[in-house]
């Protein structure tokens, strides 16, 4: 009887990364059963991989319910983070100091007008700099770059931390974790999913169930005849130990310069479609070095510390998957491609309202898993 209940809850949640997490804690919270279950150990693929950066505002050139989306979780941080850190008793690692896009080259120039142009109609504060005012900010920088937005709202976390210290908030919240206990198939009745298989030879029982794979979803949903284009994207990373730790980030198109604690910098990134591959290469890093080191020279002469890859689930539309689909009784939580660690607080409220109240104030239209039946989009890659 303790086996069968230990198997049992309210809501099963399929994938343990931040979203997965994020949506266990909130719901444990509320004094729901939550059982989550994750096919290696939670937070170890993208939610760790990430940079961390929250930064909604140096990509919106136009207001649009997606960036409307990533502005609202991003005010959400601040109590999300220390929520998290009261509930764990560790930090976070969450900044609020800002981030500075530079530019190389007229054509960026122009970009980051359109940017800060946007920004400025919707009431955000930006600061536009001339070379000289870039360079004072960090006297790193280098010497070809000809002008800099600093955006004051566009934030970041040390994400490995948040995830460790989100692991023991949900644990002391009640949530089971169940680690290595991978989805092996559904049993499905009347449209409505009654158990899955996982592990070596188990059965999970729940209410509810939430899909929150990433990267794996899609193979996930092939077992019970939903085509779901979610494409693993890779993403490679760099660390680097710095003499002096930097004030803010500095990014300039895919490549980025995030500070971390104890004197480390993170520099990234690349894009690459190769399946699940996921593999640190020397085209890769040569690419990430190239575009480091043309924002700060001296990236040359920091001691390496390491280098990984990450999975990031993209979809066809590059829009996360959220709500019910065909199946009654299963919610999607997956798809956040580079947004992962940016919409977790939003995700987690927004699938919380869904099973707690039955609705959310929030329009998810753009994001239900209906919405590539309709159009027959395919996995992209």
């Amino acid at each position: 009887m303790a086996e069968h209940s230990a198997r049992t809850a309210d809501v099963l949640i399929i994938g343990g990364g931040i979203i997965g997490c994020s949506i266990a804690w909130r719901l444990a919270q509320a004094g729901m059963k939550v059982t989550l279950l994750d096919r290696s150990e939670p937070g170890c693929e993208a939610s760790s991989a990430a940079a961390g950066m929250l930064a909604p505002l140096g990509e919106m050139v136009e207001p649009r319910p997606f960036s409307e989306l990533c502005v609202a979780s991003r005010s959400l941080y601040p109590q999300f983070a220390a929520e998290i850190e009261e509930s764990s008793g560790h930090h976070t690692g969450y900044r609020s100091d800002g981030a500075l896009l530079v530019a190389f080259d007229e054509k960026m120039e122009e970009e980051l007008a359109a940017v800060h142009r946007a920004q400025t109609a919707q009431g955000f504060a930006l600061h536009p700099l001339t070379a000289a005012e870039a360079r004072d900010r960090d006297a790193g920088l280098s010497a070809k770059v000809r002008s800099g937005l600093f955006i004051p709202g566009d934030h970041w976390v040390d994400n490995e931390r948040l995830m460790r210290a989100l692991l023991i908030a949900c644990q002391r919240a009640g949530v089971r974790l169940e680690s290595r206990c991978a989805v092996r198939g559904f049993h499905t009745r009347s449209g409505r999913i009654e158990s899955i298989a996982a592990g070596n030879d188990a059965s999970f029982t729940a209410r509810t169930y939430i899909l929150a794979a990433g990267s794996w979803s899609g193979e996930l949903t092939a077992g019970l005849g939903i085509p779901l284009p979610v494409t693993p994207c890779c993403g490679q990373m760099m660390e680097f130990e710095v003499r002096h730790e930097l004030p803010f980030v500095v990014r300039s198109g895919i490549h980025y310069l995030v500070p971390r604690p104890q004197q480390r910098l993170l520099v990234g990134t690349t894009a690459e479609y190769n399946g699940f591959e996921k593999a640190v290469t020397a085209q890769g890093l040569l690419s990430i070095l190239e575009g480091a080191m043309r924002l700060m020279p001296m990236v040359a002469e920091f001691r390496f510390l390491r280098a990984w890859a990450g999975l990031r689930p993209d979809t066809s539309d590059h829009l996360p998957i959220l709500g019910y689909g065909e199946i009654e009784n299963l919610v999607f939580a997956t798809g956040h491609f580079r947004n992962g660690i940016l919409l977790a607080p939003i995700t987690a409220e927004i699938i919380a309202d869904i099973i707690l109240k039955g609705t959310t104030s929030r329009p998810l239209e753009a994001y239900r898993p209906t919405r590539f039946a309709k159009s027959g989009d395919q996995a992209i890659g």
